[in-house]
């Protein structure tokens, strides 16, 4: 995998030294020694990440800061601001000019190199974000999933998924059908913050679609209180005449109309306790085997695969 580009701008050969000694390492670096040829290689390059001094000839950090926020192929390419210790107007000036953060000189190679890593991780996450419940995208999961299989320790990935939501779409109109992938979020949240482990991840692979990695011991008391949330949750998304009856008239993916129970939601899950995981597809194959039969179950429910190598 290629490295991060970073672009270093500042007109101090020690300092710019310092930071090729600390980053040079994990990163592909690009210098630059004033404002106006960091603005420059900023376009030519399109850096992962722009490392700029407040105090540079034919143009400050802020300014160039300023300028790049406005660019629309470069304004959300992080930017971390260099100031002097007693600089403190100007270090607010760069945060209100669009800087993510900024370090004080004299700084420790460690403060610099952990503060890279900390934006970069942070960038990544907010670009990968789904814009409509928050939670990580297919990168930030695969990613996930691939760190616990690399560690080789116990673990469980679940995927969670709507029944009938295509069909709720259609009879109550998109809007409400994004209040309930906001609200399934929710309810993935809060169990797994409740019932789950330390460092635990979820996840929102696309549309009704949802994933959340726990412990393997955790799984199953996880799953237990996703169902029993969801199913008491989702009665305030239909009229009551439809809650009353248990079902909506709508078009089933066959575009038949007919009697559609409410949504009800299927969680699969697969662990590595029985059996060896070698890779994330591996994992996804588990899953949709699982999904095809969850989904001939009527009603709410989870399934853990046990099955052994």
């Amino acid at each position: 995998m290629p490295k991060k580009k970073v672009l270093i701008a500042d007109d101090d050969p020690d300092i710019l030294d310092v930071i090729k000694i600390t980053l040079g390492d994990d990163y592909d670096l690009i210098e630059a020694h004033d404002g106006q040829e960091a603005l420059d290689k900023a376009k030519q390059s399109n850096p992962d990440l722009i490392l700029l001094d407040h105090q540079m000839p034919k143009m400050t950090g802020r300014q160039v800061c300023a300028i790049l926020r406005g660019d629309v192929l470069l304004s959300h390419t992080p930017i971390l601001l260099v100031t002097g210790k007693g600089e403190l107007e100007d270090r607010v000036k760069g945060i209100e000019a669009g800087a993510d953060d900024y370090i004080v000189k004299p700084f420790e190679p460690e403060e610099l190199l952990a503060r890279v890593k900390m934006i970069m991780r942070r960038t990544e996450m907010d670009m990968d974000a789904n814009p409509l419940s928050r939670l990580p995208g297919n990168v930030s999961i695969q990613r996930a999933i691939q760190e616990k299989i690399v560690r080789g320790a116990p673990f469980a990935v679940c995927y969670a998924d709507l029944d009938k939501f295509k069909s709720l779409n259609d009879r109550y109109g998109f809007d409400k059908g994004d209040e309930v992938i906001r609200e399934t979020a929710r309810i993935l949240v809060e169990s797994v913050q409740k019932l789950g482990s330390y460092g635990d991840f979820i996840g929102h692979i696309g549309g009704d679609d949802f994933i959340f990695v726990t412990a393997v011991d955790r799984i199953e008391p996880v799953c237990e209180n996703i169902v029993k949330e969801f199913d008491k949750r989702i009665k305030k998304f239909f009229p009551p005449e439809d809650v009353e009856r248990g079902y909506f008239i709508g078009k089933d993916r066959a575009g038949v109309e007919g009697k559609i129970p409410l949504l009800s939601i299927s969680l699969c899950g697969v662990t590595n306790k029985e059996r060896k995981l070698d890779h994330v597809a591996q994992v996804a194959g588990i899953a949709a085997e699982l999904k095809e039969y969850a989904k001939k179950i009527s009603g709410s429910c989870y399934i853990i695969d046990r099955r052994k190598e």
